[in-house]
């Protein structure tokens, strides 16, 4: 494998022929209203404890069930975090302690409309491109599935380029993890005892707050040289763990592609300089963006390299 691996756009997971998969098929579209009253609830945010369930229980829930049968879980420890699109829990696996992230659908999310995000994205097929734009049923299936499969292939582009971000544990060909769907299965980073704190939430002395803005400003130039915007880059998506960012959070991740680049790249600079006030650190945006564009002409990272 390649030690510079491709951008998610460049990889072959099903973003641009999403509706030719068989659970895109839309049976509502034309359906009379009886089928129409049978849709299934859209699921937001699941019970705790149907997500702690033991398997001879009948209430476990549905996707944790699937994770264990196909071995990557072994137990929900606990629930860690519940954002606007995502819950996120502390688990077991054969590989250690694991972060499940698992979405909600996308109609039960308080975040819904990504545009902004998905502009410049290149959508072959004209029906696809209508049923996003409408808001059809399968629209959104192909929205949840994208965005899912998107935090999937930006984690193993960015993980293999050598960022400091978590390590995908499902993956890298498509196939693996969309079988883990609405799931997004990482290293947990932290233990279970004392997961990693958010920048925001972490107690920093000077020096340490120095280093965290020095690695944030480094980390958003390695993004930036390998033609990335976060799209959500401040301190409540970067982890502290012994002494060390890490970042998180990327399905919202942009290329040079999508027209409002600069714009998504000036309002992270903005957000991680008014983020990092609170740590002492006092600066604007514009000057953050300089610093950055200046650090991705520097060194990049070490790729890690798969093992065969």
């Amino acid at each position: 494998m390649s030690a510079h691996p491709r951008s998610p756009s460049e990889q072959d997971w099903p973003d641009q022929d999403w509706a030719d998969q068989d659970w895109l098929d839309d049976p509502w579209t034309d359906a009379p209203e009886s089928r129409r009253r049978g849709r299934k609830k859209p699921v937001g945010r699941r019970q705790l404890a149907q997500m702690t369930a033991g398997d001879d229980q009948d209430d476990q829930d549905d996707v944790i069930r699937r994770l264990k049968d196909l071995g990557h879980v072994t137990e929900i420890v606990a629930e860690l975090k519940s954002g606007k699109e995502a819950t996120a829990y502390v688990a077991r696996g054969p590989r250690g302690s694991v972060l499940v992230k698992l979405y909600r659908d996308l109609q039960a999310r308080s975040f819904k409309d990504d545009s902004v995000y998905r502009a410049g994205q290149v959508i072959i097929k004209d029906r696809d491109r209508r049923a996003i734009e409408g808001r059809t049923r399968a629209g959104l299936e192909m929205l949840q599935h994208g965005w899912v499969a998107a935090e999937y292939a930006h984690l193993w582009a960015l993980w293999q380029a050598g960022l400091p971000v978590p390590e995908p544990l499902i993956g890298p060909h498509p196939y693996d993890y969309t079988a883990t769907y609405p799931a997004v299965l990482m290293r947990l980073i932290g233990t279970e005892d004392h997961v990693a704190p958010r920048l925001s939430d972490a107690p920093l002395n000077p020096e340490q707050a120095r280093s965290a803005w020095d690695q944030s400003l480094t980390g958003m130039a390695h993004l930036l040289r390998l033609g990335y915007a976060h799209g959500d880059y401040s301190t409540y998506n970067l982890l502290w763990w012994e002494d060390t960012v890490t970042i998180i959070d990327f399905p919202q991740l942009s290329t040079r592609q999508n027209p409002h680049f600069r714009d998504l790249l000036a309002r992270d600079a903005q957000s991680l300089a008014t983020s990092f006030r609170k740590h002492g650190i006092h600066t604007d945006g514009p000057s953050v963006l300089r610093d950055v564009q200046r650090r991705a002409l520097g060194p990049a990272p070490e790729p890690r390299l798969l093992l065969p």
